[in-house]
């Protein structure tokens, strides 16, 4: 999602249905994460009796980073509880390959979605593409609430950390650092091409990010993800 002019100008005061969607912007990616962790947290790849129960109780600390990196009011942060992402439910390959873009294909018969080499595949590219979506929405909603790099980028790699946490339980084959470069490549070019209707100061704002981002997670390898606190 990029900015445009129909943004308020950077101060804080983005309406509330704006707010609505930025934040909803940021739980859908989340759903995508919670469940593509819980999956991963098996070990097994196979879906029947895989719930993401079990897997929720990290939430409460990532979604209150969230909370103060949108400045979200509690109205917005409520949506995240009506969606259903965030409540006990199974895991069905139909959602994995949503996450996923479709970009394993369907195969004949669709019950095949259910073998365990095509799960890990949904998993890990939904990994992948959900974490930088999670990434981009986080940015946007900064930007939106006029938090300046400096401040809100320490917050968002917070969330970003918890996350990657979350998709990969016990592994560290993604770190937030990999995330922050899969975004920029994804997202950044048409941004910040100068054909954009983004305005100035949200160009500004996402190079601004882009840069502070770097800084705050160079050097993390494999072991440096960090809980929120």
């Amino acid at each position: 999602m990029a900015l445009t002019r129909s943004l308020a100008c950077g101060d804080g005061r983005v309406p509330s249905a704006r707010a609505e969607r930025l934040g909803r912007a940021i739980f859908a990616p989340l759903g995508g994460i919670v469940e593509i962790g819980t999956v991963r947290s098996t070990g097994t790849w196979l879906l029947p009796g895989v719930s993401v129960g079990a897997f929720l109780e990290p939430l409460g600390r990532l979604m209150e980073g969230v909370r103060v990196v949108g400045r979200f009011s509690g109205e917005v942060m409520a949506i995240a509880d009506e969606l259903g992402y965030f409540a006990d439910h199974d895991v069905p390959a139909a959602s994995l390959l949503l996450w996923s873009e479709g970009i394993t294909g369907v195969p004949e018969p669709p019950q095949r979605l259910e073998e365990p080499e095509l799960v890990r595949r949904m998993c890990r590219i939904g990994a992948d593409l959900q974490l930088t979506r999670l990434l981009q929405a986080l940015v946007t909603a900064a930007l939106a609430a006029g938090t300046e790099s400096g401040e809100g980028a320490v917050g968002i790699a917070e969330v970003l950390r918890v996350a990657c946490g979350l998709v990969e339980p016990g592994r560290a084959r993604i770190t937030p650092a990999e995330v922050q470069r899969m975004w920029r490549v994804a997202h950044l070019p048409a941004i910040l091409r100068p054909a954009s209707d983004a305005p100035d100061w949200g160009k500004t704002g996402y190079r601004a990010y882009d840069a502070e981002l770097e800084r705050v997670l160079q050097g993390e390898g494999p072991g440096a993800v960090r809980a929120c606190v």
